[in-house]
């Protein structure tokens, strides 16, 4: 075979590679497979998988300006129909798709992100209802964060002005959809926590379509509320919406008009019910008093009967007597016992050690022990010597024994 017939590796997959690339077939074709061998990330924050269905598969990369449009997160075993072009890895010499688009099969893209971002929140805790803070009984201050042009912020001061016209509104005013939204959404409930500007927070807009609430699906708007002091009322879409802001929140409310009205209380409810409460407090003390005065009526008629001063001399005479009968027993008692008590003395004061030393006679201790024989101590011993009248240190000379 002559040598110009003969190509190298690297020659033959850039000209399989360019057969490929330059066959128009190839170049935006659309593929329906099982995700597997998925793998995230690295250096570029590119996607690398492998389709497959019961018969073969198919190596492909999804490079980062393509997933960066994504709105949910491939993972193996999902079923996805993808658009790209056929092309060749010249190095490895692997033919592959290279993936310009990705859907779910079977379910949009964005059912399919919410439903991972909601487990994903789940699971660290943002939905526990341990962290729910209830909503106070008479705030002074809403916030209120939705579009400043909607029907919805209309709808919620028409409520909280009826209900509770005490209260102050303050709106911040925001996009409801499309790219900033999100953004815009969590920096106002944040500048409301900074500001400490309201005493609950209203969060939401009005109906629309999966798209136009996705905002408040975004993981920006999900912290900012989960990490918010203040309570959040959640008031996105219509009854039948659900958004990851609506789980997130300390309560949620089906329509913004409803958040409102659960936001404060009714003024005209509470004025109904004061009166109600009034009427019946009074009627309740007037019952008190009634009674009261029967009862007091009925102690004057025993207190009169009884004639308390009559009782208290009583008592004051018997008291009297007592105290006399006490004071002539003792008085007897201690006659008696007088006797007896100075013959105990003359004998304790004849057993006194003092008595006896005052005749002459002393007591001799040696290291806190009374020395009761001659064989207690030896010469040169320091002994102290105790009479009536002090002590003396003497030294011991000499020893006789009788």
């Amino acid at each position: 075979m002559a040598d110009n017939y003969v190509l190298s590796v690297s020659a033959l997959n850039r000209y399989v590679k360019s057969m490929l690339d330059s066959d128009a077939n190839l170049q935006n074709v659309f593929v329906r497979g099982e995700i597997s061998n998925f793998k995230a990330g690295g250096p570029g924050g590119h996607f690398y998988m492998t389709l497959k269905d019961e018969n073969s598969r198919i190596r492909t990369a999804m490079f980062k300006y393509a997933n960066s449009r994504l709105k949910f997160m491939p993972e193996d075993n999902m079923s996805v129909i993808v658009r790209g072009r056929v092309s060749l890895y010249e190095q490895g010499g692997e033919y592959q798709l290279i993936i310009d688009d990705m859907q779910p099969d079977g379910a949009g893209a964005l059912a399919a992100a919410f439903e991972q971002l909601k487990k994903k929140l789940a699971a660290k805790g943002l939905f526990d209802t341990e962290h729910k803070k209830p909503i106070p009984a008479f705030p002074e201050r809403v916030g209120v964060v939705t579009s400043g042009t909607g029907a919805a912020v209309r709808d919620i001061i028409n409520v909280l002005s009826r209900r509770f016209p005490s209260a102050e509104i303050i709106i911040c005013p925001v996009a409801v959809q499309g790219e900033k939204a999100a953004g815009e959404i969590a920096a106002a409930i944040k500048l409301f926590n900074e500001k400490q500007a309201a005493d609950v927070l209203i969060v939401g807009r009005g109906g629309g379509s999966v798209e136009d609430l996705w905002a408040f699906n975004e993981e920006p708007v999900a912290y900012a509320v989960y990490e918010s002091g203040i309570p959040v009322i959640s008031a996105v879409g219509h009854e039948t919406d659900f958004t990851i802001c609506d789980f997130v929140a300390d309560l949620r409310a089906p329509t913004p008009s409803a958040a409102a009205e659960l936001a404060v209380p009714d003024s005209e409810e509470l004025a109904d019910s004061i009166e109600s409460m009034s009427r019946s407090m009074y009627a309740f003390c007037r019952r008190k008093i009634s009674q009261g005065e029967s009862e007091l009526a009925l102690c004057k008629g025993i207190l009169e009967k009884n004639n308390p001063g009559k009782i208290i001399e009583n008592i004051y005479m018997r008291n009297d007597y007592a105290y006399e009968g006490l004071r002539n027993a003792a008085k007897r008692y201690l006659e008696r016992n007088s006797s007896k008590l100075d013959s105990i003395i003359l004998r304790l004061d004849a057993c006194s050690p003092l008595r006896i030393m005052s005749k002459g006679y002393a007591v001799a201790i040696k290291d806190n022990a009374i020395v009761k024989s001659v064989s207690c101590v030896a010469p040169g011993d320091e002994i102290d010597i105790k009479v009536v009248d002090g002590n003396m240190k003497c030294e011991v000379r000499e020893i006789w024994k009788k």
